[in-house]
């Protein structure tokens, strides 16, 4: 299943790949697609959401509720 997130807080490449490692711990199979301009984290995956929002909150970045 495709979740989208609104994630504050990624200004650069680095924490894009910080992102997309976390969300991989979680999930090594998942699809991660992400626009920083739109702050915007696209995951494929068959994880629960809220497993996949604290993988990217505890990465330091804000995972807004939706």
């Amino acid at each position: 299943m495709t979740q989208i997130f609104t994630v504050t807080g990624m200004t650069c490449g680095h924490c894009e790949k910080a992102v997309t490692r976390a969300l991989l711990q979680v999930d090594p199979q998942a699809q991660v697609q992400i626009d920083r301009a739109q702050n915007r984290v696209e995951v494929t995956s068959a994880q629960e959401r809220a497993a996949l929002a604290q993988a990217i909150a505890e990465e330091g970045y804000a995972v807004a509720a939706d």
